[in-house]
């Protein structure tokens, strides 16, 4: 993928470019938050019973829902800022958060406006509940919507998610616009809060159609302009170790992309069947004008069928995304530890970051390292250290703890340190480091298990 001669090595990162806006986003959301409430507060008069509690505490999780729905698009909608600069990771816990409060809302708001309405009429919570999703206005798409936001919240349970396929998942998620388009009207129709009130009205119109052109540009435009541009095709395939294969995508102008070690892109690729599932996958050699490359190990029906890729499909990518590149660094020397297949965006990381560079690569055994002929050539070409830890004859792991890193890498606490690896793996190894006395702040990690 990348000669020597076409090495590029990042250039520094003003202190300036290094700060996040993950602060002022979240203060921003919570903001919105409390102004939902004060909605609520400014619509209601007094409250009088046990009925009138259970109805102004149901309103206020459903006014609280809808705010958390509209924020679940935002948060879907893979807007440059967000992916980029906040990063990736983060923004997948953030939804994975706001995706159990909109579940937890959900419930509590259905169950409170529905035991308030039978307290007021003073019949039972089946007859109330039959009464309001057949008579009342927008109520039988708002009780679609309901159903299918349980279905996406119980198909990404963590106990679920391990039971099922990435592609089941995909496109069960996908359900969640469906959903917030169905339970959209019966907000306007029914609320307090917003009938006659043309100001309260505009203002969730704004959020809502907000959200909306962001997931249309973000998720549907932008990627169009992008492929139409830059014509993806697969180069070429081939296998790096067991199970690993690396995939170049040729196409034209990629330089335009602005894609930098260490970031990710989601691939589709026209063929074999893979069409239909939008897989993120790290750039494992840095970016040239005509090639990206990618390394993907076989771990579920999408990566599977990456060594069946002939030369010639059509791919479509949406990109790139990832903040766990050069503009974290905060010194001039850096650890980097990767496990299997995470040596990906760590290997082009590995040829362009700044200053003295250490990789330390965990594997099985020596058969299971990947991209290590390219390692090799790139530790003698920079003077850089390149470092192995295998498990020894009897299976034995290695020792990856606070006191061996201490002693392997003297003065470890001023290093930045960028890990990639499975979940479990880098737990542990974040864990060590901050044993080790690595601040926060330089350990560098993304991780996209929610």
């Amino acid at each position: 993928m990348t000669t020597l001669d076409e090495r590029r090595v990042a250039p520094p990162v003003s202190p300036a470019a290094r700060r996040s806006p993950g602060g002022l986003v979240l203060a921003v959301l919570w903001a919105g938050a409390a102004a939902v409430v004060g909605l609520w507060w400014a619509g209601t008069g007094s409250v009088v019973g046990s009925a009138g509690y259970l109805t102004g505490a149901g309103r206020i999780a459903g006014l609280l829902c809808g705010y958390a729905c509209a924020v679940l698009v935002g948060l879907m909608a893979r807007v440059p800022l967000l992916e980029v600069r906040v990063g990736s990771d983060r923004v997948a816990r953030w939804h994975a958060m706001a995706g159990r409060y909109t579940i937890c809302l959900l419930v509590a708001h259905v169950v409170l406006i529905l035991a308030g309405y039978a307290a007021q009429d003073h019949a039972s919570l089946w007859h109330e509940t039959v009464t309001v999703v057949t008579d009342y206005p927008d109520m039988l798409k708002a009780t679609a919507g309901t159903v299918i936001l349980f279905a996406v919240g119980i198909t990404s349970a963590r106990a679920a998610r391990r039971r099922t396929s990435y592609e089941f998942w995909y496109y069960v998620h996908l359900l969640t616009y469906a959903a917030v388009f169905l339970a959209f009207g019966h907000q306007l129709a029914l609320g307090n809060e917003f009938n006659g009130k043309p100001v309260a009205t505009a203002v969730w119109y704004v959020l809502y159609l907000g959200v909306a052109a962001l997931a249309l540009w973000y998720r549907v435009l932008a990627p169009v302009r992008l492929n139409l541009r830059h014509r993806l095709r697969v180069d070429s395939v081939h296998q790096e170790a067991p199970g690993v294969y690396s995939v170049v995508v040729r196409g034209l102008h990629l330089d335009e992309l602005g894609a930098r070690p260490g970031q990710f892109f989601r691939w589709r690729f026209l063929g074999e069947g893979m069409g239909w599932t939008s897989t993120p996958y790290s750039l494992s050699a840095p970016p040239r004008p005509d090639l990206l490359r990618i390394t993907v190990k076989a771990l579920g029906d999408h990566s599977a069928a990456v060594p069946l890729l002939r030369p010639g499909t059509r791919v479509w990518a949406e990109g790139p995304y990832g903040s766990l590149t050069a503009d974290r660094a905060t010194s001039h020397h850096a650890l980097l530890i990767a496990a299997g297949v995470g040596i990906t965006p760590l290997r082009a990381l590995f040829e362009t970051l700044p200053g003295d560079v250490t990789l330390l690569y965990r594997a099985r055994g020596a058969e299971d390292l990947a991209l290590g002929a390219e390692l090799e050539q790139i530790a003698r070409w920079r003077g850089a250290q390149l470092l192995y830890a295998l498990n020894g004859p009897g299976g034995e792991r290695p020792d990856i703890s606070a006191q061996s890193l201490r002693a392997a890498f003297p003065g470890i606490a001023g290093h930045d340190v960028y890990i990639c690896g499975p979940h479990g793996f880098a737990q542990d190894v974040y864990e060590a480091l901050r044993a080790a006395g690595v601040p926060d702040r330089r350990i560098h990690h993304e991780s996209f298990e929610l």
